[in-house]
């Protein structure tokens, strides 16, 4: 079973590739741009799915497989390594323009696949060194209230108007952009408001984790620029922003289009498989530890990675998620892929009904 575990060690070639674009130069400081957007699409395009979900047994015994979590938490020490070696390698005398825009989007690509994706796994975890961890990934991409808004808000909200997270038929990424990430960080706050009111404690207290992890963010922005240039912290800050436009790009192909149906008394029906869009393409599953079965996490957010199955019924992808984000930043073609996807959909929820 250990030999199952070990595929995934194909997550670190990324970061492996941004270390090599963070000490090399001309076209190197370029290949994790092009690995991730172009050769990892291209392969998906190319090479089959695989929608095969594990027997029981099999299952158990990913389960309890902890070289799984070994893996994800060797993450960690590898993302803050690359922030580091990032701030070191962007102050190098006689750097051109075209190396320093490929080393910040190559940590841009780290943020969001290391320091977001990998940290998203470990927030959905109930020990508290997993959450800890998640936390800590989250603050090298400047995104640290991901882990209340992901886990209390969206999960509750996915697939429904109220939901930030959620993209609408029609709209242009770059407009989600702004909504989601404006309204996911306000969304965080009302959270721990909330949560705080129904305890009866003052909403602005040191027990508002909202509260606590942007002062986290502060201390540790004010600590790298004790260290380090304000020239490489503002890289770095921008690096964080790629992260987060990625994010929120993967965000925005997730759930583009879909919503739950009302139940009689008004409130959003059962999330179930059919309010995600799933990929089962290889490649990308490896890469980001089996986000793409996206639709079974939100089915069921307890599963670890390793045991996501695939449902036939889920709406499916017609490539893996760099190709679909590369075609979302597109609107118009987006639009003339989805919109008929969406509307089979519809169509067969329909004749299922009747």
């Amino acid at each position: 079973m250990r030999t199952r575990a070990l595929k995934y060690l194909v997550a670190f070639i990324l970061p492996a590739l941004v270390a090599l674009a963070l000490v090399g130069h001309g076209w190197l400081s370029f290949l994790p741009l092009a690995y991730a957007f172009g050769l990892v699409p291209l392969l998906e395009l190319l090479l089959p799915t695989d929608p095969k979900n594990m027997e029981k047994a099999e299952l158990e015994l990913a389960k309890e497989d902890r070289l799984h979590d070994w893996l994800l938490y060797a993450m960690v020490p590898a993302q803050y390594a690359l922030v580091l070696l990032y701030l070191f390698q962007i102050q190098e005398p006689g750097l051109g323009p075209a190396e320093w825009i490929g080393r910040t989007i190559a940590l841009g690509l780290a943020c969001g696949v290391i320091g977001i994706n990998v940290g998203h796994e470990l927030g959905h975890r109930r020990p508290r060194h997993e959450q800890a961890l998640a936390q800590a990934l989250l603050l090298t991409s400047l995104y640290t209230h991901f882990f209340i808004e992901h886990n209390r808000g969206h999960h509750r909200r996915v697939a429904t108007l109220d939901d930030p997270a959620t993209s609408r038929r029609g709209e242009w990424v770059q407009a989600f952009w702004f909504r989601s990430i404006l309204m996911g960080w306000r969304s965080a706050w009302r959270i721990e408001a909330d949560r705080l009111r129904k305890q009866g404690k003052p909403t602005l207290g040191w027990q508002n984790q909202m509260l606590r992890l942007q002062i986290l963010q502060l201390a540790w922005i004010a600590l790298l620029m004790a260290l380090f240039p304000w020239q490489a912290v503002a890289g770095f800050a921008a690096a964080a922003l790629f992260g987060a436009l990625l994010l929120e790009t993967v965000n925005y192909i997730e759930h583009y289009g879909l919503q739950r149906d009302k139940e009689p008394d008004g409130r959003p029906g059962k999330v179930t498989a059919l309010h995600s869009w799933n990929s089962d393409h290889v490649l990308g599953r490896l890469i980001l530890f089996e986000l793409s079965r996206h639709s079974d996490h939100h089915y069921r957010a307890d599963r670890k990675y390793q045991t996501l199955r695939h449902h036939p019924e889920s709406p499916q992808m017609p490539t893996g998620y760099p190709g679909m984000m590369l075609l979302a930043l597109l609107p118009p073609l987006w639009f003339r892929v989805m919109h008929p996807a969406i509307d089979q959909l519809r169509a067969g929820a329909q004749s299922r009904e009747a």
